[in-house]
């Protein structure tokens, strides 16, 4: 009987120590890894004193052609995925087929050949694309 006089009473109180542990170590881990998970491609754009453009609901069709002179595609979903120059147009054709209004810019380093540049340029005008647009860096004053 007198086990019963001893008994304890039931604790009412979570214990968040564990949770709080958890939660640290997840956040030092997404620290670490956010600076490694950011990709794109290395382009150095070209200067030029320019207005901004407004951007419309749709996100725009980035192509990018980097140093050395490989092409890559932002479609908005994923970001600057390689691409093929003859699979470029037909990328780009699809999205124009579903969403006519989207906008299309050429993202060049500037040390690239001029000419891939103008090549691009004249293949999208050919797919139909009714305007490009060139991208480039502030000017540094």
């Amino acid at each position: 009987m007198s086990r019963r006089s001893s008994k304890r009473k039931p604790m009412a109180e979570i214990n968040v120590v564990p949770y709080i542990d958890v939660t640290f170590v997840l956040l030092i881990i997404f620290m670490i890894t956010a600076p490694l998970v950011q990709t794109g491609v290395d382009v150095d754009l070209p200067q030029a004193v320019t207005a901004p453009v407004e951007q419309e609901n749709e996100p725009p069709v980035i192509v990018s052609i980097d140093k050395q002179g490989r092409y890559y595609i932002d479609l908005g979903e994923r970001e600057d995925q390689p691409v093929q120059p003859q699979d470029l147009l037909i990328r780009v054709a699809a999205v124009l087929r579903n969403k006519p209004q989207t906008q299309v810019y050429i993202r060049g380093d500037h040390s690239v050949d001029y000419g891939k540049v103008v090549t691009v340029m004249a293949a999208l005008k050919n797919a139909g694309v009714p305007s490009v647009g060139l991208m480039t860096s502030p000017l540094e004053q």
